[in-house]
């Protein structure tokens, strides 16, 4: 059993042009299941989103895809993986991902993949969560944007203890068990609770 219950991940709608990145999609499935970690993901059956969630739900764990109206006749094709759940848009659906799960990790993706997981690392910093963010750098694609993360602390524009935020790793195992070890050491905006109670005000 792993130390999460949920995870989720991020990753994109197509397979990319290499092997490797489908490779990695499925070890990262395989890892999950073997720790018994259900998959919270963007509810889509293409490209490296459906490889992990049909290997997440084959290996008997549950699958939650959460998807916008509008994402539906794009990025899913015949039946849905897993349990759907649909929303209006795609701040709900990145809010509801995040409440429902215990940690993030983000494959290779395009735009989209990069927007979901540069806001779970902001929201780590803010204190809205407190919950791992992984980044599977797989065969070194986000090797650029590490080196962007580090050029912001040169630069003074990310905290050094705030670059702790974003764990990395090659391979999925190594990145879950990085993840399980992982104990926050950065200085928090803003206490978690502040954030709650500006949730439940605005919901007043």
């Amino acid at each position: 059993m792993g130390k999460f219950k949920r995870v989720c991940v991020f990753c994109g709608s197509h397979s990319g042009n290499k092997k490797i990145f489908s490779d990695a999609a499925l070890d990262l499935g395989r890892q999950l299941v073997e720790r018994k970690m259900d998959l919270v993901y963007g509810g889509g059956s293409f490209g490296l989103m459906g490889l992990v969630s049909r290997t997440v739900l084959d290996g008997g764990c549950h699958v939650l895809g959460v998807i916008p109206t509008a994402l539906i006749p794009l990025e899913i094709s015949g039946h849905a993986v897993g349990e759907v759940l649909i929303v209006s848009d795609m701040h709900e659906r990145k809010a509801e991902m995040a409440k429902r799960a215990d940690a993030f990790i983000a494959l290779p993706g395009g735009y989209g993949t990069l927007e979901e997981l540069l806001e779970m690392i902001t929201w780590s910093q803010l204190g809205i969560h407190d919950k791992p963010v992984g980044l599977l750098n797989v065969d070194g694609y986000y090797d650029s944007l590490l080196g962007l993360f580090d050029k912001g602390v040169e630069e003074g524009f990310i905290k050094p203890c705030a670059r702790n935020i974003v764990i990395s790793a090659k391979n999925a195992q190594e990145l879950i068990q990085r993840m399980e070890d992982f104990v926050p050491l950065h200085d928090q905006v803003a206490p978690s609770h502040s954030w709650i109670i500006e949730e439940n005000n605005a919901n007043l």
